[in-house]
């Protein structure tokens, strides 16, 4: 019923920008910390960035300064702005979050977004 969908990706020339956007939809109570990850072709999935309900961020030494992680609650819509791109910023990112089901429930699961692909390259 829950569901994180992903968009913005798209191909764009190195020191270029884009914005990432990720929107929950489906029967929940709240939703927890937020974040982006990426796997690039033969790596494993790296976290990029977090983003918990009162704000507080956490990045990834490789995107500080060029990447910034943000949110609107009343849309429940994360977003990562990605400027000075680089080739090695090539990879499909994938938006995470914790949900509370109900009121009543105060366990948080762990939902994934389909992905989107961001290809860096001249």
């Amino acid at each position: 019923q829950v569901q994180l969908v992903e968009s913005g990706g798209g191909l764009v020339q190195p020191g270029g920008s884009l914005r990432l956007s990720c929107t929950a939809s489906g029967s929940f109570f709240s939703i927890n910390t937020m974040g982006w990850y990426r796997q690039a072709p033969g790596k494993e999935r790296e976290l990029v960035a977090t983003i918990s309900n009162l704000h507080n961020t956490n990045y990834a030494d490789s995107v500080k300064g060029r990447f910034t992680i943000s949110r609107d609650n009343a849309k429940n819509t994360v977003y990562l702005q990605m400027n000075s791109l680089r080739p090695e910023d090539t990879a499909v990112y994938n938006c995470n979050g914790h949900y509370r089901r109900t009121y009543s429930d105060y366990t948080y699961l762990e939902l994934w977004g389909q992905g989107t692909l961001v290809t860096v390259s001249s």
